[in-house]
């Protein structure tokens, strides 16, 4: 599918598949985001989780259409934390983009963060301008900027963690 129009049927499911690691791969390589190394993060994560199953500490949703992967969210319980979430990664198909695909996978990660008992969800970004629509997009789900870290990724890149109380 090429348009965004054509997702409009997406569905969403809570299980990974194997099959789910070749689109993983190639939506985090082909957005233009991420470096090598984290890309290599996010297919640690698919692997720990294809692996471990139930028992990872890294939830999966992924949103399809027709068979074909639109998106994906990884999320997990902070350690050593009562009821704090992070939200590692949401990555939209690049065809796909402003179809609502990523708002419809915060939406329902928030609510089964909520269902497991989940009181405050973590999101963090980079402060560089390329990921000004990154930003946006999570004050748009109405997250807030909690902290600032200068220079964390590199120098002149900091860390903005965002916040949202469920």
């Amino acid at each position: 599918m090429t348009a965004a129009s054509g997702w409009l049927n997406t569905t969403l499911r809570d299980n990974l598949l194997a099959s789910d690691r070749i689109a993983i791969e190639r939506m985090v390589r082909e957005c233009g985001y991420f470096r090598e190394e984290e890309a290599q993060v996010a297919l640690e994560l698919v692997d720990d989780r294809l692996a471990k199953g139930e028992s990872s500490e890294y939830r999966f949703l992924i949103a399809s259409n027709a068979g074909q992967v639109a998106g994906f969210c990884c999320y997990g319980k902070i350690a050593c934390t009562v009821h704090s979430y992070d939200v590692y990664w949401v990555v939209v198909d690049l065809r796909v983009r402003r179809s609502g695909v990523g708002r419809t996978l915060m939406t329902a990660a928030e609510e089964r963060i909520r269902r497991l008992g989940g009181r405050r969800v973590y999101v963090e970004t980079s402060g560089q301008p390329q990921y000004e629509p990154t930003r946006r997009f999570y004050e748009s789900c109405r997250y807030r900027a909690e902290s600032v870290l200068k220079d964390f990724y590199a120098p002149d890149d900091d860390r903005i963690t965002y916040v949202k109380a469920l």
